[in-house]
């Protein structure tokens, strides 16, 4: 693998490792219930936010296609090896 692989690699493992923006949202919700900190709204409105949704969104989707992509270009590998 090349460094531009690696960088792309370790990008998709750390998308599809962290929690989805949704998941931060409500638990951020969670915490402006029981104490509305403003650090705390203002995450909670960055998290709310659509663009940031759409973006969380895609990124899953594009780390889930590459990793689909990869298992298709090795299963075509295996079987022109037999």
């Amino acid at each position: 693998m090349d460094a531009v692989e690696v960088s792309g690699q370790a990008w998709r493992d750390q998308v599809r490792q962290r929690g989805t923006v949704e998941q931060d949202r409500v638990a951020l919700a969670r915490l402006i219930e029981y104490d509305a900190d403003p650090f705390e709204v203002e995450l909670y409105e960055l998290a709310a936010d659509p663009r940031t949704l759409l973006i969380d969104r895609a990124q899953r989707r594009r780390a889930g296609q590459h990793e689909r992509h990869v298992r298709r270009l090795k299963d075509r590998g295996r079987r022109a090896d037999r």
